[in-house]
């Protein structure tokens, strides 16, 4: 269930990140290649950035296929950013095709993305979610519970819902947090900075494959893995 990515380093295009590589974001809505649940990811896209100067993240997101997006295709090269996370959605069975439905959700501070599903049942009510879905719903939880618990936060889920994929990134401007449960992860330090995703977007052999249960800590100074167990 979808493909996302996440940037931190020097400004890039957001063209650069999602859609000028051979396998970026753009080709992984209509043909992943790491892909472990689904086949296309055509049920919206997104993508959150820290503008220069500005306090807050900022969004675009959209209940349309990427490949359908001209007007984001166009803006893409000018749109530059030190931290971004970019996703497109292959929505859960039974979950709604909306905008508030994309990711990367936010508290106006923290940008989340989510890859996989959850039982809805296994998050607290009355969450202050975006939409009904469950990506949706467990970002409102993780920000609600801190984004410097994600690893515990999973680790908890995973004991009330044992099927849940939570392959989760998160990030405040500074750095990114990620966990692998269930799907694939990757991560490629290039001169520039450090990119963390679903799955590589070009055939650099310096991609590292992340094993499944793991957080990843990613700041400028490098990456930190540690093993996740169930609570």
């Amino acid at each position: 269930m979808c493909r996302h990515l996440a940037w931190l380093g020097e400004p890039r295009s957001l063209a650069s990140l999602m859609l000028s590589p051979p396998h970026a974001l753009l080709t992984q809505s209509y043909r992943p290649r790491r892909q472990q649940h689904g086949v296309v990811n055509a049920d919206g896209w997104g993508v959150g950035f820290y503008p220069p100067e500005h306090p807050a993240p900022v969004r675009w997101r959209s209940a349309r296929p990427l490949w359908n997006d001209q007007s984001f295709a166009s803006l893409a090269p000018v749109l530059t950013s030190r931290c971004a996370i970019g996703a497109v959605r292959s929505a859960t069975v039974g979950m709604p095709i909306e905008e508030t439905a994309v990711a990367p959700f936010t508290d106006g501070h923290w940008l989340l993305s989510h890859n996989g599903r959850i039982d809805r049942a296994a998050l607290p009510p009355d969450l202050a979610a975006e939409s009904t879905c469950d990506s949706a719903l467990l970002a409102a939880h993780v920000f609600a519970t801190g984004p410097d618990r994600i690893g515990e936060t999973v680790a908890a889920l995973a004991r009330l819902d044992p099927q849940a994929r939570l392959n989760l990134l998160a990030t405040d401007g500074r750095r990114i947090l990620a966990t692998t449960w269930g799907d694939t992860l990757f991560y490629l330090v290039e001169g520039d900075g450090i990119v963390v995703a679903s799955e590589p977007y070009d055939d650099d052999p310096r991609w590292v494959e992340v094993p499944d249960r793991r957080i990843l800590t990613v700041t400028l100074q490098g990456v930190k893995s540690t093993a996740l167990t169930p609570r």
